[in-house]
């Protein structure tokens, strides 16, 4: 084993525990439609790299499928030498409307040339723009829209508005944060205190108070589907509704992804309501598209009070924005709630012409269509494979096969990164294995991808689960 899978090796006592080897290896050479492997896998000529990146970042940098990106057109990605990947990543579900799309480079292209690189928080015509369009696709009366550059800092702001609405309105005792188990809604402290991940929290050392969680009700780990349970683990910590000033939740638990149930979604929305509780949804994976509507949340016949987005908006440069009530967005005054690069021409640029594109190719309609298909397939693996495929989740177009040991509920972490570098190594690329125990493969196409494709992923898929699992 190399220096630097080594390192690797070593620092993978995380969450997910994934690891891959750093030493080529020889495959079978692939050459389909969809597919292309030509060299030993990781390249050798991309190790240099690795070592490099190795020597200069922080370790944590590392864990995901060694391939060096050159190029990503549609839902194909391609390093230098020849190898082609069918992308089942989508950078993470940020690539909804396609890598590389030319209507979005071009958009990009007429700011540089203008030039208008950055504004502060100075106006622009674009930020009108997009602020405009983003409000026409929320639901009616959510119609505030605070631009922003990552996922992390819009979950931090729906917090702090939801606080600020109770505190203002209430008093200091209505602040609490409810939360769920298993959460994730990013990587700075707020929204670490908001998650529901315990080791992610270690370094914290001493919790700020105010955030409680209760079980997410995804029907496998936590069985109790009741929103009894949401109320009754609430009365266990002593936090009355009145103490509650927001609840957010992921449309769907990313670790998965995981689902609320329709019926438990519908009232937990009824609850905030009576409550006057600001309901946030963190739609930054699960909208614009992914799960076969808009908003994921469109499927909970929910109307949250803020919408936290980001990812998919641009399917490129990093942008992210809260949507919102008017009464909650404008609590603060003029200059006292702002970023830096809040509405920076380019990622702004980019996120207008993807909204455009998703509208005029019907791509969310393409995720309910291909949505099926893929279902399909996930759940006739989880039907092959029941001894050690726990749970297969799906809507629209992305899902996840939760990979557990013989017989148990218990994740295999190590199991599903075999999968997960098996198919790697066959063409098909998926980011590392996700959720408690990294037992989770998880898929996540561009929203452009065609069914014959889906298709040809799910042979890899179903090839190696078979050479693997049985």
């Amino acid at each position: 084993m190399s220096t630097i899978a080594r390192k690797s090796h070593s620092a993978k006592k995380t969450v997910s525990g994934h690891k891959y080897c750093l030493t080529p290896v020889r495959v079978p050479k692939v050459h389909t439609k969809h597919r292309r492997i030509v060299t030993s896998i990781p390249a050798p000529q991309s190790i240099p790299i690795f070592k490099k990146l190795a020597k200069y970042e922080p370790i944590s940098m590392s864990g995901q499928p060694p391939i060096i990106w050159h190029k990503a057109e549609d839902f194909y990605v391609h390093d230098r030498w020849g190898n082609k990947w069918l992308d089942w990543s989508s950078c993470v579900l940020v690539s909804n409307a396609g890598h590389g799309r030319r209507e979005i480079i071009q958009s990009v292209k007429e700011l540089v040339n203008r030039p208008l690189l950055a504004t502060y928080v100075f106006s622009h015509e674009e930020r009108a723009e997009l602020c405009e369009a983003l409000a026409r696709v929320a639901p009616k009366g959510v119609n505030k829209v605070f631009l922003l550059s990552t996922g992390s800092e819009a979950t931090e702001c729906s917090i702090k508005l939801a606080r600020t609405y109770g505190v203002k309105k209430y008093g200091p005792r209505k602040h609490v944060i409810v939360s769920f188990t298993g959460a994730f809604h990013g990587r700075t402290f707020g929204a670490q205190m908001a998650g529901g991940i315990p080791a992610l929290k270690e370094w914290m050392v001493k919790l700020a108070p105010g955030f409680v969680q209760v079980p997410f009700p995804d029907g496998f780990r936590n069985e109790d589907v009741r929103f009894e349970l949401f109320l009754e683990t609430l009365a266990r910590q002593g936090v009355k509704p009145g103490d509650v000033a927001g609840v957010i939740t992921e449309s769907y638990q990313g670790i998965g992804p995981n689902f609320l149930p329709a019926e438990y979604a519908r009232r937990l929305g009824r609850w905030c309501r009576q409550h006057d509780v600001v309901l946030i949804m963190d739609e930054v994976q699960a909208g614009f598209g992914r799960t076969g509507k808009f908003w994921t949340f469109e499927h909970y016949d929910l109307t949250p009070d803020l919408i936290c987005c980001g990812k998919g908006i641009s399917s490129s440069l990093p942008i992210s924005a809260v949507i919102g009530r008017p009464e909650i967005m404008d609590l603060y005054a003029p200059g006292s709630m702002t970023s830096t690069h809040s509405a920076s021409p380019l990622p702004v640029a980019a996120a207008i012409a993807n909204l455009k594109i998703l509208a005029k190719e019907k791509l969310v309609r393409n995720s309910a269509r291909l949505g099926a298909v893929l279902k399909e397939g996930l759940d006739r693996l989880r039907k092959k494979h029941s001894n050690r495929i726990g749970v297969a989740f799906c809507r629209g177009l992305v899902g996840g096969l939760l990979i557990v040991k013989p017989g148990t509920r218990e994740p295999d972490g190590e199991m599903a990164l075999k999968i997960n570098e098996k198919c790697f190594q066959r063409g098909l690329l998926m980011f590392a294995p996700v959720g408690l125990g990294g037992g989770c493969i998880k898929i996540a196409p561009p929203l452009t991808i065609t069914r014959d494709a889906i298709l040809e992923g799910l042979g890899v898929l179903e090839e190696v689960c078979g050479e693997t699992l049985d």
